[in-house]
């Protein structure tokens, strides 16, 4: 697989250009970036994929014959200089498949022993996709994809269970170049563990209404797998150091002398992302500026010189108050705050603070119509968000409150509605 050259591949805009002396002012930019298209080849970079699925007593019946049907697609989709491992997970882990190039004896093998797995006891998540993560690792590819995938339909209970420390693990993982997407079937899964673990270990999260979609929602993660055309991307912003930064989505931020540096993870071909930042700016002096440079880099140089550049300008009260805004720009960072406005109401609906999920809501439709003006693109997401204060009164059926969060969640990380890479058109 080859890309064409990079063009058009980033830019760079800003709601607004002056900033207040005697305040601190907030702006924000949005970075669209656009990987470019992979035209066929004979040849791809590898993948290094572990299939680590739940094979607990709640997965009997269809859930478990259709996951064991996305795997068979998944690594018939691969070619012979590819690698796999199948990992099956209940209150024990197996091993079902260790790490092995994905050649013709090896994937009917592994058909064979797929057709043969049983449902067991409890949920051992950590488990599991540690031993997925392990088997990626031992074999770790230089060029190409290391991913694990890891599938449940319920709550963590054995082994670690606690969201945070498992964000952690897919942190550290992630530096060392394992990566992890992670699936919920149903209704009964741990959505907020599941992202948080996807966010943090620079892979996807998708959720599963019905288990009828297991085999699709891994068709589409193996796919882009298979479609990477560009590893590792990051945004980095050359900024002072006493202005912070903070992204309004998925994509972590860390701070590094002299700037803010946002991980963004691996594109596939032709993908198109939206990186919002709030940018927080320190008092200064009437006509002093404060430039920004924002470079596109990725592994293995794919962007080459991709940069932008923004420069705010310190101004009095008057100017800042009579400015032009763009309404792109505006439009861009209204629809990602009332994307956090409802996965934070979902949070406090399961929670039974039912006001404070109403508070939320009504407060995000109250600051976009603050500077929305004529605008309709703006002033119909405020009456959105507005109108689905009744939806949060009370308590939502649980199915719900995973498609409020999923959605909410797609939008943030820049993914279509069906948890897919949103592509150029």
């Amino acid at each position: 697989m080859t890309t064409r050259p990079v063009t058009d591949a980033l830019r760079v805009d800003t709601d607004r250009r002056a900033i207040r002396s005697r305040w601190h002012s907030q702006r924000f930019i949005v970075a669209r970036i656009t990987a470019p298209t992979a035209e066929a080849a004979t040849t791809r970079p590898p993948v290094n994929l572990a299939f680590v699925l739940d094979r607990s007593g709640s997965m009997t019946g269809e859930k478990l014959r259709l996951a064991a049907q996305a795997v068979e697609a998944g690594i018939g989709r691969l070619q012979p200089t590819d690698r796999f491992s199948v990992i099956w997970y209940d209150g024990d882990v197996d091993v079902l498949v260790p790490g092995t190039f994905a050649d013709p004896d090896a994937r009917r093998r592994a058909i064979e022993l797929l057709r043969g797995v049983r449902p067991g006891g409890s949920t051992n998540l950590s488990g599991g996709w540690l031993a997925g993560c392990e088997q990626v690792a031992t074999r770790l590819l230089d060029v190409g994809v290391n991913r694990a995938l890891v599938l449940t339909d319920g709550l963590a209970n054995n082994g670690i269970t606690d969201g945070d420390e498992l964000a952690r693990h897919a942190a550290e993982l992630q530096r060392r170049g394992v990566t992890t997407s992670t699936f919920g079937v149903g209704d009964q899964f741990d959505e907020v563990l599941l992202q948080g673990m996807a966010t943090a270990g620079g892979g996807n999260f998708h959720d599963i209404a019905d288990a009828t979609r297991i085999p699709d929602q891994i068709g589409i993660e193996v796919g882009e797998a298979l479609e990477v055309v560009a590893r590792d991307v990051e945004l980095r912003l050359t900024l002072p150091d006493d202005v912070r930064v903070e992204c309004l989505g998925t994509f972590p931020v860390r701070r590094v002398p002299g700037g803010a540096v946002v991980l963004v993870g691996d594109l596939v071909s032709g993908q198109s992302v939206e990186v919002t930042l709030r940018v927080s700016f320190p008092l200064g002096q009437v006509g002093a500026t404060v430039p920004a440079i924002v470079a596109l880099v990725d592994r293995d140089g794919v962007f080459g010189d991709a940069h932008g550049r923004i420069a705010w300008e310190y101004a009095s009260d008057v100017v800042n108050d009579t400015q032009p805004r763009d309404r792109a720009v505006d439009r861009v960072v209204a629809t990602m705050f009332a994307a956090r406005a409802r996965a934070a109401a979902v949070r406090h609906n399961r929670e039974g603070d039912y006001a404070r999920a109403r508070e939320v809501l009504e407060a995000t439709a109250r600051r976009i119509r603050s500077y929305a003006g004529e605008d309709a693109i703006l002033r119909r997401i405020a009456d959105e968000l507005a109108g689905e204060v009744e939806t949060f009164r009370a308590a939502m059926p649980e199915r719900a409150r995973k498609v409020a969060f999923a959605q909410s969640n797609y939008r943030l990380a820049s993914r279509d509605a069906s948890g897919a890479a949103m592509r150029q058109r």
